[in-house]
């Protein structure tokens, strides 16, 4: 049974030896790894110390690499999840998940740091809860927006003071180092990416996006979030269903891959961070279509900071309005134009990101000195 697995692993952690037992990662799953992926790859490099490295995903890619410095635990989730968390000893715990102390994952007073590494560029302050970060001693800054926000935070609404490190985003790095795998299409391929929630861009117009775009001749990768999986679900069910049997319609129920954003030709997304991603990353332009903002911390105005993702939509791509006029026109001038948005999301990539395309060294140097 996986309980007693996961609950033997739990013991195991727990039986370290403190010598071996300084850095411990957490990952949700696989989905999450790329965003961990370089640092930890970065430690075992420089082999100075043994990287612990626990996940609640069987499916972990972690879970595959043989390195003579790493340890693998897999503690699924739920109570026992909660239980390790509760009994969590190390110098330093770096993880992706936010909330940190605030709902059933709690902060172990036995962990000297707890270290927030991002797994968007997006801003801290609209789209994710109040105190989300409020738990954490440390966190890895993605971008100048990332530091510029966090002071303001501990100053307007005092969040505990953090160590803020100017280090990158790690899946920016990969999807830089993979851009080889670029393919030039005969037939274009649009690439459905949205974020999640009540008025995300599936949830309130996922198949009527779909079929019309399906009706210009597309090739059509839809692309949800995995939370949008989890809670509409039926309405991907649906659109799937519908376009079961014609091959230029794709399902793509995983976000841990890079394929899609490499093979697609146009991104069309919302309030998503993986629209960053791609603009950033590929150097090319994003369709937005203008569903209601994200928010989940209605008190974001009080920081009189306009968030990242908001403010930087109008300069790497295009918004487009919610009854989808002049859909296949927008999506062929990007096409047409995209040599001419290299150079300005480049010069963009270099004003808002920190290390691009080094970010891992960069947070495993911070972590060695952390302990």
């Amino acid at each position: 049974m996986k309980f007693i697995r996961y609950f033997k692993d739990v013991l195991r952690f727990n039986q370290l030896n403190p010598a071996n037992n300084k850095i411990c990662f957490y990952c949700e799953g696989k989905n999450y790894w790329p965003h961990l992926k370089p640092v930890v790859l970065s430690l075992l490099e420089q082999g100075r110390e043994i990287v612990n490295y626990v996940t609640s995903d069987d499916n972990d890619p972690a879970l595959e690499i043989n390195h003579k410095l790493l340890n693998t635990f897999v503690i699924g989730e739920g109570f026992i999840r909660n239980y390790f968390f509760d009994n969590l000893k190390s110098d330093v715990v770096v993880m992706t998940m936010p909330d940190l102390d605030q709902y059933q994952i709690k902060k172990s007073k036995k962990v000297k740091k707890f270290v927030y590494i991002h797994h968007s560029l997006v801003s801290h302050h609209m789209v994710y809860r109040p105190k989300a970060f409020d738990a954490f001693d440390v966190v890895m800054c993605a971008g100048t927006h990332h530091n510029e926000e966090i002071s303001a935070m501990e100053k307007t609404w005092q969040m505990p003071p953090k160590q803020l490190i100017n280090h990158g985003y790690g899946r920016l790095d990969s999807i830089i180092a993979n851009q080889e795998n670029r393919a030039e299409n005969n037939i274009k391929k649009i690439l459905i990416a949205p974020s999640w929630g009540e008025n995300g861009t599936i949830e309130l117009m996922g198949e009527q996006l779909v079929d019309t775009l399906m009706q210009m001749s597309y090739q059509v990768i839809l692309r949800p979030h995995p939370q949008t999986l989890k809670f509409a679900g039926k309405t991907i069910e649906k659109i799937a269903h519908k376009y079961r049997d014609n091959e230029r319609f794709n399902l793509e129920t995983g976000v841990d891959s890079e394929q899609s954003l490499h093979q697609s030709d146009v991104m069309i997304s919302d309030w998503s961070g993986a629209a960053l991603d791609y603009a950033f990353g590929l150097l090319k332009p994003v369709l937005f279509i203008d569903v209601p903002k994200k928010v989940q911390n209605p008190r974001y105005k009080e920081l009189d900071i306009e968030p990242f993702e908001s403010s930087i939509r109008n300069q790497i791509g295009v918004v487009q309005t919610m009854d989808l006029n002049g859909l296949q026109k927008n999506i062929e001038a990007l096409i047409h134009s995209g040599n001419e948005w290299q150079d300005k999301l480049l010069t963009l990539r270099q004003e808002h990101v920190y290390n691009p395309g080094t970010s891992g060294d960069f947070a495993a140097k911070a972590i060695l000195e952390m302990i």
